[in-house]
């Protein structure tokens, strides 16, 4: 097959305009953090559809300011619905609430205390950490006979990095958003995040897979010939698979309503930056330990 896109050759390129992107998602993060939802920092969420007019953010405030519920996000949904989030509250006072409010429909309620909270949140974090070794740990063994020209192990190591980039990105959006928009951190989000990081590794291996077979079949090219050839002979079946789940995803973010919009919006980003990781950097980078 004729080589017609030298992808190799711009890797330079290619780390600069993800070293930006990873560096905007850190100070986002360092400078705003993850928002979490009441599912992982425990806490009430009511929502709410009115059936006239909907009243003011302020108005709500003061209709709410003799429960001492602490800190109260209020975030208006379309022209009549709002969804308050506050500390944990118990079912009479959950009651007493609705009474404060005339003309109005509850379309549900969701409590759960600290504890649970925290729980969640160190299952989350062991999730993801033994997902990511899991992952380096499967590349590196399935590779693990690939010791010419650059060695198994860093098969694995360029997978993690790839990986890195793509939790990193979705997740210094959903820090500004955070912050500019009160967008929470939930277990859907994170069970994106995870299937962000199936897809991605997936992409990436079929890759080295193709690698690996013309290093065996074309011992007479150069390595940076092969990874060239190597990715023109998947580079159909990448765009194919990223287009098939971005229908899926893209509908589920115009038409599934509040609750998947932003977990919908995380495996968008997540499927694009997998998709260009895959294919831009992670290859690139065996290019680039090999020359050094």
């Amino acid at each position: 097959m004729e080589i017609k896109i030298n992808f190799v050759k711009y890797r330079k390129v290619y780390y600069i305009f993800s070293g930006i992107l990873i560096l905007l998602s850190l100070i986002s993060l360092v400078s705003f953090g993850l928002k979490p939802g009441i599912d992982l920092a425990g806490g009430s969420i009511v929502d709410l559809n009115f059936k006239d007019s909907r009243p003011s953010n302020e108005q709500i405030e003061e209709k709410l300011k003799d429960f001492n519920l602490g800190e109260i996000v209020i975030q208006p949904v379309g022209d009549k619905e709002v969804i308050i989030r506050t500390k944990d509250i118990s079912e009479a006072t959950h009651q007493e609430i609705l009474k404060k409010f005339e003309g109005v429909e509850e379309r549900s309620f969701e409590s759960i205390g600290p504890t649970i909270g925290n729980e969640l949140k160190q299952k989350t974090k062991s999730a993801m950490i033994l997902a990511l070794l899991a992952i380096a740990g499967y590349v590196a063994f399935a590779f693990r006979k690939v010791s010419w020209p650059v060695s198994s192990w860093k098969y694995g190591l360029a997978t993690l990095i790839a990986l890195f980039h793509d939790i990193i990105i979705p997740l210094g959006l959903f820090a500004y958003l955070g912050k500019a928009h009160n967008v929470e951190i939930t277990i859907p989000i994170i069970a994106a995040i995870l299937t962000i990081l199936g897809f991605s590794v997936h992409d990436t291996i079929v890759i080295f897979d193709r690698i690996r077979e013309n290093i065996l079949k074309r011992r007479s090219q150069s390595f940076e010939e092969i990874v060239n050839l190597s990715l023109n002979q998947t580079l159909g079946r990448s765009i194919n698979t990223v287009l098939t789940v971005m229908f899926v995803v893209l509908s589920l973010f115009f038409f599934g309503g509040e609750t998947l919009r932003y977990f919908s919006l995380a495996l968008i980003i997540g499927t694009i930056s997998g998709a260009y990781s895959s294919i831009f950097i992670a290859s690139s980078l065996l290019v680039t330990w090999l020359k050094k």
